[in-house]
């Protein structure tokens, strides 16, 4: 008894019970018609294109900086990034290489404005983060219309000029990563074994760089800055890189979660990108100032399972479509129990 005590104080009570209501969701699902197989492989695939979207807010949480909601920042880079090499005619391998390399210049100093903004404004950092990341999403909506991109596949036709709210990855890098060591089974099953691999490469790559000096360093500034200070630590360089890291995650994750998409979203398309993500690191189990792979892992399949298997289950009960519905009322209502939670630190 004082073990399973133990257990649900480590673990958390609400994401037990999280767990479990998504346990007897996929029990639930073959009696009301939905089918397990299909199931799975939506959860696993939603995991696999939101993870790293998650994992890009752990450097900035670690460091004091708080939850990232300037999300969008990073988001911007890795669009630029894949427009432009979809600008340079780059394809397959290529073409997916050439938008990450291409998307970091533009995260790393995109990062490291917004990491001396934050600097100026220690103890707000979440909000003015919520209002840069807006103004970004705002500002680029007019970008996109003027510069000078002229592949035929991006920009209006009827124009010739600014690019379209959606251009498809056809011909381009499409599911790339999803197709890679990919297990089909069926018509129905299919694990996106290349995506998944690329996840936790990344979370791995997180990992390893915060046992490294400069990773103790910055969780060292956001635990105690004036112990890491008196240390000899710059808090100001450790929380801009932390920035500049969860900004070129971010450039990562948006190019990972639109080849898995099979399009790119311009426009307002991130302006609320931040929120589910902030959401599933909170509900694995992070807090505002700590925040681990477990939590970041955890908190994505829960959440994006949550998301995926209500609709389908209710809408099979109810015999109509209330997909969207649910799914605005389930994501923003998970977001809100998430944040007035944003206080408990996870063992």
């Amino acid at each position: 008894m004082q073990k399973l005590k133990e257990f649900v104080t480590d673990f958390g009570l609400p994401r037990i019970i999280i767990f479990f209501f998504l346990i007897g969701l996929f029990v639930a699902a073959p009696f009301v018609g939905v089918r397990i197989d299909t199931s799975i492989s939506d959860v696993l695939n939603r995991f696999g294109q939101n993870a790293i979207l998650v994992l890009a807010l752990v450097p900035m949480v670690q460091s004091g900086c708080g939850l990232n909601f300037g999300l969008p920042v990073g988001i911007i880079a890795g669009l630029l990034g894949g427009t432009l090499a979809m600008q340079l005619g780059l394809s397959g391998w290529l073409g997916f290489a050439g938008a990450l390399a291409i998307s970091m210049p533009f995260a790393i100093l995109m990062g490291w404005l917004y990491g001396q903004l934050l600097n100026r404004v220690k103890g707000d950092e979440m909000t003015i983060a919520m209002y840069v990341g807006f103004s970004m999403v705002t500002f680029f909506s007019i970008l996109w219309l003027l510069l000078p991109y002229s592949n035929p596949t991006m920009v209006w036709g009827y124009a010739g000029q600014g690019l379209r709210t959606t251009i498809t990855l056809d011909n381009y890098w499409g599911q790339i990563l999803n197709n890679f060591l990919s297990v089909r089974i069926g018509e129905s099953f299919f694990i996106p074994t290349g995506m998944i691999l690329f996840v936790l490469l990344c979370a791995l790559i997180v990992y390893l760089f915060f046992r490294s000096k400069t990773g103790t360093a910055m969780t060292a500034v956001g635990s105690n800055p004036d112990f890491a200070r008196a240390g000899g630590v710059s808090v100001d360089k450790m929380r801009t890189i932390s920035v500049i890291v969860s900004t070129m995650l971010g450039a990562i994750g948006i190019l990972v979660y639109q080849q898995s998409y099979g399009f790119i979203q311009l426009y307002q398309g991130p302006l609320y990108m931040a929120f589910p993500a902030v959401a599933a690191l909170l509900i694995g189990g992070a807090s505002v100032n700590k925040a681990s792979m477990v939590n970041v892992l955890v908190g994505t399949l829960l959440f994006q399972g949550i998301l995926t298997m209500t609709p389908s289950v209710i809408n099979s009960v109810l015999k109509t479509d209330m997909s969207e519905v649910l799914r605005i009322v389930l994501s923003n209502g998970m977001i809100l129990y998430a944040l007035t939670r944003k206080t408990k630190v996870s063992k």
